[in-house]
């Protein structure tokens, strides 16, 4: 969780003002040219997703769920809390305090994800009861976050269990792993220690990982804010401690605290600076350390740092992820959304199938807006090509197919008087905008089969046709089908194009946070 978001100050252009009786919206032209490729597709935004802890990967509608975003999206890596919690059964000591080791549970949670062709990125936490120094914990299934009574055998559990993956899966494998050292230590509520005793923690966790795997890639500090990176790198660069990249998070929230129990109200951060120059000073940091060649994992990052705040489910959510994601991919190699699923219990099992959650798929496994940002980008193809428009990503695969993605974002804060808890929970009418004309040059001639994808407001929205519905608290079989159907993600548009002298030329019509997919695929 995190507590400032920030970012550098986007064109004005690019932002919609608000429309009078005396104005009327210009018409927006995107214009792209598919015969100059400008490099390949940033694979910043597909990298990493989140889930919420490691038990709760055992669950079927869990891996049912992961099941379906891989097939329909397709990450890399997949980071989740509490691996070490006594509900996996890795840690316990005998009468004279001998350790005993148990991977009966992790093991079947990693051959699942595995099995979706998506690898770990291993957060190492949180601390086994019979290993830590005290009872304080944190979040409904009491995650105890205390340091280790004793180093010795917090360096055993480590090396026992990455020698069990080489022998389970192989040093090949592994090598191609990430493992990050804890949560968000700088936070009393996620790590009861001081910072130097995380920085000893560090130290001992990455030493035996290299120790049993040199190759195998770990870093940290995990942190929900900025201030304890310098320190981070300070203190690696000082003491010679193993580090292969910097870790850390950020949340679009403007005004709020730490959320355990879903009472706090949060208030999104409607300026067009949040989350991007967060990371541009991450970035900053690394580039000016004695360690400039670390890799940048944002291993956590949303609109909002709470599982209660409806933002998550609105269509608002599309728009806020790809205006971020284009703006922070030159400069981290992940930026994992937390998270891919609402079974998500910090706060416990929740009593309505549309709480807020930080998921893009709702419990009953019903698509979000949010779902549909990440599936447009995973259509797109593998090289860039030039375009005019920062609210665009225009792709071209080797088969001279091309593919435009583009966004209006329109940030809708909440009143003064108003939280996100209160103002996204309503219906959020769109206002329209200046239509959209897509001008594409340089294309192969020829026939293509083009499709139109689209997310908004009352399109492949499920939020707002569950408040149509009268936001019952529990589906029916015939409630869920229906909102499946209206967030199926399938095109509303697709029939065959001839292509002559190289140009593309489409007009859209377009409301504030729509977002619009292009497929032009060659026949």
């Amino acid at each position: 969780m995190l507590l400032r978001p920030c970012a550098f100050i986007l064109p004005a252009i690019l932002f919609a003002a608000p429309l009078t009786a005396q104005t009327a919206p210009q018409k927006r032209l995107i214009q792209a040219d598919a015969a100059k490729i400008i490099g390949p597709h940033s694979k910043t935004p597909l990298m990493t997703v989140g889930a919420g802890r490691a038990n709760e990967g055992l669950r079927a509608d869990w891996q049912q769920q992961l099941s379906t975003v891989q097939q329909e999206i397709g990450f890399k890596y997949l980071r989740f809390h509490g691996l070490l919690h006594d509900d996996m059964g890795v840690y316990t000591e005998d009468a004279k305090g001998n350790p005993s080791y148990n991977f009966q549970y992790i093991d079947p949670l990693y051959d699942a994800l595995l099995a979706n062709h998506i690898r770990p990125f291993v957060e190492l936490s949180f601390m086994p009861a019979k290993l830590a120094t005290g009872t304080n914990t944190v979040f409904w299934w009491k995650a105890n976050i205390t340091p280790p009574k004793d180093m010795a055998k917090w360096n055993g559990l480590i090396r026992a269990l990455i020698e069990h993956w080489r022998e389970r899966y192989g040093e090949e494998e592994i090598t191609q792993w990430y493992y990050e050292v804890w949560n968000e230590p700088d936070l009393s509520v996620f790590w009861s220690g001081t910072h130097q005793q995380y920085f000893d923690l560090y130290r001992n966790t990455a030493e035996t990982i290299k120790a049993v795997c040199a190759k195998c890639r770990v870093g940290g500090p995990a942190s929900a804010g900025n201030a304890i990176e310098p320190e981070w790198l300070a203190f690696i660069a000082a003491n010679h401690v193993p580090a292969d990249f910097l870790s850390t998070h950020v949340y679009g929230v403007k005004s709020g605290a730490f959320d355990a129990d879903g009472h706090t109200g949060t208030i999104l951060e409607s300026s067009p600076n949040a989350i991007i120059e967060r990371v541009r000073n991450s970035r900053s940091l690394i580039d000016n350390s004695a360690t400039p060649k670390l890799e940048l994992h944002y291993t956590e990052w949303s609109t909002s740092y709470t599982p209660t705040d409806p933002i998550h489910d609105q269509y608002i959510s599309a728009a806020f992820i790809l205006e971020k994601l284009r703006g922070t991919s030159p400069l981290a190699q992940s930026m994992s959304y937390w998270t891919f699923t609402d079974i998500f219990e910090e706060n416990g099992p929740r009593f309505t199938p549309f709480h807020g959650g930080f998921g893009l798929i709702n419990y009953q496994g019903i698509r979000k807006p949010s779902f549909f940002a990440y599936r447009f980008l995973s259509q797109l193809g593998a090289d860039d090509i030039a375009t005019n428009d920062q609210q665009s990503w225009i792709t071209k695969s080797a088969d001279g197919s091309v593919q435009a993605l583009f966004w209006n974002y329109t940030p809708v804060a909440p009143p003064d008087n108003e939280s996100d808890q209160i103002f996204y929970k309503r219906e959020q009418p769109a206002r329209s905008t200046a239509p959209t004309t897509l001008k594409i040059a340089g294309m192969q001639d020829g026939s293509y089969e083009m499709n139109i994808y689209r997310t908004g407001y009352k399109q492949n929205d499920a939020y707002t046709a569950w408040l149509h519905m009268g936001s019952p608290n529990q589906l029916t079989r015939q409630q869920v089908a229906s909102l499946q159907t209206a967030a199926s993600g399938a095109p509303i548009e697709t029939r065959t194009i001839t292509i002559r002298n190289g140009a593309f030329e489409h007009e859209f019509e377009m409301h504030e946070n729509d977002t619009v997919l292009v497929t032009l695929k060659k026949q």
